[in-house]
């Protein structure tokens, strides 16, 4: 109880910090302030000015060491050079330090395409978002560059420009053997695209925006946003409509961008990206699975874990022309720990709370117990299994299941292409029965959902 008392004291601290920067930036007087619920700090702020309302939003910092360029700051200035420049995007008013935030205009809209009118308002936004993004892609560089945001050149450092990005923080952070992640990175390295040579602003977490009455009234989140391939945010929005459908048919969007940009689109360049943007984002998350931090939203970061890694793999199949096979796995529902799990569930629900952003804590912990039940009945068995499949794959025998990944992956990183099929199988499977075993979950969920939209009509 002491300690919620302090997290509660904490944030009421934040908050007030806020409002007073609010106030001293913008001029007038905070009204309204609510913290949205969400596993990154957020607000919605009404703020009273010269007899006016203004709606705004307050972006803070994600926390936790999993972004490849962690200054928020960042984000502001590149929002900032969109808006200047005639992109869609929030108006930006400044930028606390002390606590990091972005302070915004709210922008009326939703992003959930089930809220439009009709299909046709649906595919409306869709194709609205499209040409927005294209013509981001078509916007000088120079700006940017200007600004800090590297610009790459030649074949390899264009097409890789995000794994670049994001691979010194992996290499920071990485405290356990990830023979997946290392398996796509050596497959990605062979296999870059040696005719992607034009670089453009990209977003590289796509297919974000919001609309009201049939009008897109801005792209939005832009933390990962670099000069890249421009077919990168065909394959992040991709990637996103399995989860959050994009309004229209990818296929039919991805002729769309064709014939707004007036040039081709290779769909093997945008497989290739798929299968980059799942890795890169695999192992931005990677090391706060394998060893987590105090204050992560632990469950969060879970669900985007087995559902990226599924992602991969899927990609991975459809670049390679392998068909996706589902294992057999015997599934047990509860496990020797059964009886006390159910208690804790329980002792977890009965937690009293006194605000929404508080109950959102305690469902998180919820998820994290239910997980753990199912850990609890299938773990070994999984790892059992697991264990034999490498020992085959490599003519060895482990003493112990905790042996077995740093063995794969030094495998992984010195075999050549010739395994390549081999060695995807025996990721697949290992996914497969994980979805096998967690999808039912709250956590697992997003991953049994997984189904990568195709590029052109078929």
């Amino acid at each position: 109880m002491q300690m919620l008392d302090e997290q509660v004291g904490a944030n009421a601290l934040i908050e007030q910090k806020l409002r007073t920067f609010v106030e001293q930036l913008v001029g007038g007087k905070v009204t309204g302030m609510q913290r949205l619920l969400r596993w990154r700090p957020a607000w919605n702020l009404e703020l009273e000015r010269d007899g006016e309302t203004l709606q705004l939003h307050l972006r803070g910092e994600r926390g936790g060491d999993v972004s490849p360029f962690p200054d928020l700051r960042r984000e502001a200035d590149i929002l900032s050079l969109l808006g200047q420049q005639g992109i869609p995007v929030p108006h930006i008013y400044g930028y606390c330090e002390d606590p990091p935030a972005i302070v915004m205009a709210l922008v009326a809209g939703t992003r959930d395409v089930a809220a439009a009118a009709n299909a046709q308002e649906r595919r409306s936004v869709a194709r609205q978002y499209v040409r927005a993004m294209a013509a981001m892609h078509q916007l000088p560089l120079e700006p940017f560059v200007a600004q800090g945001i590297a610009l790459p050149q030649g074949a390899d450092a264009i097409t890789l420009a995000g794994l670049e990005a994001y691979y010194p923080l992996y290499v920071r952070n990485k405290t356990k053997p990830q023979p997946l992640a290392e398996f796509a990175l050596g497959w990605l390295r062979r296999n870059v695209p040696q005719h992607r040579i034009k670089p453009a602003f990209v977003q590289y977490d796509s297919g974000q925006y919001l609309f009201e009455n049939g009008q897109v009234n801005a792209l939005y989140d832009f933390e990962f946003a670099m000069i890249g391939d421009p077919l990168a945010d065909l394959a992040s929005a991709r990637m996103r409509d399995n989860y959050e459908p994009l309004g229209e048919r990818f296929s039919d969007l991805y002729r769309y961008y064709q014939e707004v940009t007036g040039e081709a689109a290779d769909a093997d360049v945008v497989r290739y990206h798929t299968v980059l943007f799942s890795t890169v984002s695999t192992m931005q998350f990677s090391a706060t699975v394998a060893t987590p931090q105090p204050g992560d939203p632990h469950d969060t970061y879970i669900e985007f874990d087995i559902a990226l890694r599924r992602v991969v793999v899927h990609a991975l199949a459809e670049a390679m022309g392998i068909a996706i096979e589902t294992p057999q796995l015997p599934i047990v529902s509860a496990g020797p720990n059964a009886q006390l799990l159910m208690m804790l569930a329980d002792a977890v629900e009965q937690i009293e709370v006194s605000s929404d952003f508080q109950k959102s804590k305690r469902t998180a912990a919820g998820k994290i117990v239910e997980y753990l039940s199912k850990a609890d009945a299938m773990a070994l068995h999984l790892q059992h299994v697991e264990q034999s499949d490498v020992e085959k794959l490599l003519g060895l025998r482990f003493d112990e299941y905790g042996q077995i990944d740093e063995a794969l992956e030094a495998f992984v990183k010195s075999a050549g292409a010739e395994y390549d099929e081999r060695l995807l199988r025996l990721f697949m499977a290992q996914i497969e029965r994980r979805v096998l075993v967690y999808g039912a979950t709250a956590i697992g969920g997003s991953a049994s959902h997984i189904d990568l939209p195709p590029i052109e009509p078929q």
